[in-house]
């Protein structure tokens, strides 16, 4: 689609954190190249504050379906006259909302099919498939995306980076097959203690238990997990040389602040485009295991009982690497 004439746009991405931190290279890229436009973005309350401070955007809507307010939001959207809306969402929610709109629509395709046959037949037609960024990008224009990453902004100046080597730790991730075992994520830390580094613990409200245990098992680290403070935790990101964690959105936050992650991969693929975006990184996965996806967005349980494929990375593995890195 020509955007010459686009002067107000609407974003629409609802959650979660990872997926609306990655829409951030195509807000700077459309702002960046049509300067005159103006941009809002729609999102729900708990993942606002990926734009809360953002300056590329012009108006910020919340989507809360709890709230009962969806008739005002959608008069108060439809006050805006939009020009476009790119609906990078795509589920039923978005549709209702952007069809409501009566404008020019530009909708992300998410490829269902394709993920159903990797998933199910291992028919591998994502192979080629770029990053998220880049599908996003593509839906509205060729070549739109410049060349930077994910980016956040928290309404003050960047803190100060540490001088000693702290190595983060983010054991948490939605869903069972995407986590790294606790006790691995312990033998972890300890060898990076006596290696004579320091050790932080991240993670929100549902990963705080876990993160406690974690640090309880180690000499002196500190734990950085909280109530799903978003800037508290980006502060703390920066004091990082390195964060581990597992495919999450905080794997996404810490790229957006340009600390290098190291990732482990149990049920995620990189073909489904969630990979740290142009940042510094490497992935831990076991591409023999002919089980690996098992699901697109991961499970509650390994459906084979053995769990290879996180279970086969050994603290070892990423602790070489680590001392790689840092030396």
């Amino acid at each position: 689609m020509n955007l010459d004439n686009i002067n107000n746009i609407l974003i629409v991405r609802f959650s979660s954190l990872g997926d609306v931190l990655l829409t951030t290279p195509v807000v700077r890229s459309l702002k960046a190249k049509y300067p005159n436009s103006k941009i809002s973005f729609l999102v729900k309350k708990e993942f606002s504050d990926v734009y809360k401070y953002n300056p590329r955007i012009s108006n910020l809507f919340i989507f809360d379906k709890s709230a009962g307010n969806i008739n005002s939001l959608l008069d108060e959207l439809k006050k805006q006259k939009f020009d476009l809306v790119i609906d990078l969402q795509n589920n039923f929610r978005s549709r209702k909302i952007v069809r409501r709109l009566n404008t020019k629509v530009i909708t992300y395709h998410k490829n269902p099919l394709a993920k159903f046959l990797l998933v199910k037949f291992k028919i591998n037609l994502l192979k080629n498939a770029p990053p998220i960024p880049l599908r996003y990008a593509n839906a509205i224009a060729a070549d739109l995306l410049d060349d930077q990453g994910l980016e956040i902004f928290t309404g003050k100046d960047g803190g100060e980076f540490e001088n000693n080597i702290m190595i983060g730790l983010a054991p948490g991730s939605k869903h069972f097959t995407k986590r790294w075992p606790k006790e691995y994520f312990i033998e972890l830390g300890k060898m990076i203690e006596e290696a004579g580094y320091s050790v932080a613990l991240f993670g929100g409200i549902s990963e705080q238990q876990l993160c406690k245990e974690i640090s309880a098992n180690l000499a002196h680290a500190v734990d950085f997990s909280n109530n799903n403070d978003l800037f508290l935790t980006i502060d703390n990101l920066n004091k990082l040389s390195l964060l581990i964690c597992n495919d999450s959105g905080l794997m996404h936050a810490a790229c957006a602040v340009n600390v290098p992650v190291f990732t482990i991969f149990g049920s995620s693929v990189k073909e489904f485009g969630f990979t740290p975006f142009r940042n510094k990184s490497i992935i831990f996965e076991d591409n023999l295991l002919s089980c690996r996806p098992c699901s697109h967005i991961g499970r509650s349980s390994c459906p084979k009982k053995h769990f290879k494929c996180m279970m086969e990375i050994k603290p070892k593995m990423v602790f070489d690497e680590i001392k790689n890195f840092v030396d």
